[in-house]
């Protein structure tokens, strides 16, 4: 008889992938973009650039590695300080997004625009 077990993380897995899309979709609508754009590869990446106030052709940079690291990062800090966040929440966006995303999507933050120097 099989385990059960995989049928749970598979459960639980899709879960959490419904939640991050969901707080994505909200982010995007909160900054007055598309919120379908969550779910196209790419087209998300480059609308996200548009809310962190970027410039579209930064979407190559992501494409090379170790750079792409340090430009989710800086994304990341645009995209909270365009929301009204601290540098310290950009970071947590950054790397723990499961957990950022829905409080920046489902909280009571506003967009305010893109703060890019």
């Amino acid at each position: 008889m099989a385990s059960i077990a995989p049928l749970l993380v598979g459960l639980f897995q899709l879960a959490l992938a419904v939640l991050i899309i969901a707080a994505i979709w909200k982010v995007f609508t909160k900054a007055g973009q598309p919120g379908w754009a969550a779910i196209i590869p790419f087209y998300n990446l480059y609308v996200l650039l548009k809310v962190a106030g970027r410039p579209g052709w930064w979407l190559l940079l992501f494409l090379i590695p170790i750079v792409n690291v340090v430009m989710a990062i800086i994304v990341a800090i645009d995209v909270a300080k365009a929301f009204g966040k601290g540098t310290g929440f950009g970071v947590g966006l950054a790397f723990l997004g499961v957990i950022f995303y829905p409080i920046l999507g489902f909280g009571d933050a506003t967009y305010q625009g893109a703060k890019t120097a």
